[in-house]
């Protein structure tokens, strides 16, 4: 078993999900319901799947394309992602500031 993979795996999932908009999810949920425990087994059960559907979705892929590739793919999608919230946040300050 790779224990290196393992942690690398928990520590980018992790941080990755801090504050993000299921973890707001789980909270208003929480904070709402007398059951908070099925609302942590929702949550967990939805995060497990959404990983496992990634995960076999991935394999998939790094079987048809070499794994570069699909680097250079992702870097360029995260990238494009972060310029266009960048360039969208530029865009509602001129707006404000026209107002």
């Amino acid at each position: 078993m790779d224990w290196q993979l393992l942690g690398l795996s928990f520590i980018a999932v992790f941080l990755s999900e801090l504050g993000d908009k299921s973890q707001l999810a789980a909270i208003a949920l929480g904070g709402s319901s007398k059951f908070p425990q099925m609302v942590f087994l929702g949550t967990a059960s939805a995060l497990l799947l959404t990983s496992f559907l990634g995960v076999l979705l991935g394999q998939g892929i790094a079987e048809i394309l070499p794994t570069n590739i699909v680097k250079i793919i992702a870097a360029t999608g995260f990238a494009f992602m972060g310029l266009r919230l960048l360039l969208s946040g530029e865009e509602e300050v001129e707006e404000s500031e026209n107002s």
